[in-house]
């Protein structure tokens, strides 16, 4: 497994990088992330159970690490962590059947 902190403490360096190169996109990417934020209809803590589960889904390390980070931060328990994840591991499945009857679909299509 990876360090976690050893590696969020990379990503956000090389990511600071980025931004000096690319200063628009990384302010377009802080401006997105904030968004939520702003209308505050979700707490922080259920922001961040959110932002596990489509970490989840999209497969992105840097982004568990960050959002794992800041969900602790926001006082979130390891066992709403794991629920949230149930739903990522759900909606994969879901999804997996979905396409699964796309393919059924397209075997009935086939001449």
């Amino acid at each position: 497994m990876l360090d976690w902190n050893e590696y969020r403490t990379d990503l956000k360096k090389r990511i600071s990088e980025i931004g000096k190169l690319s200063p628009d996109t990384v302010r377009g990417y802080a401006t997105l992330s904030n968004a939520g934020a702003q209308t505050n209809h979700l707490d922080a803590k259920t922001r961040e159970l959110i932002s596990l589960a489509v970490a989840v889904t999209t497969r992105c390390d840097g982004c568990i690490t960050v959002h794992v980070d800041a969900a602790l931060k926001h006082g979130a328990s390891r066992e709403e962590i794991a629920e949230a994840l149930g739903v990522a591991v759900a909606l994969n499945a879901g999804a997996a059947l979905v396409y699964s009857a796309r393919v059924m679909d397209a075997v009935d299509a086939h001449p």
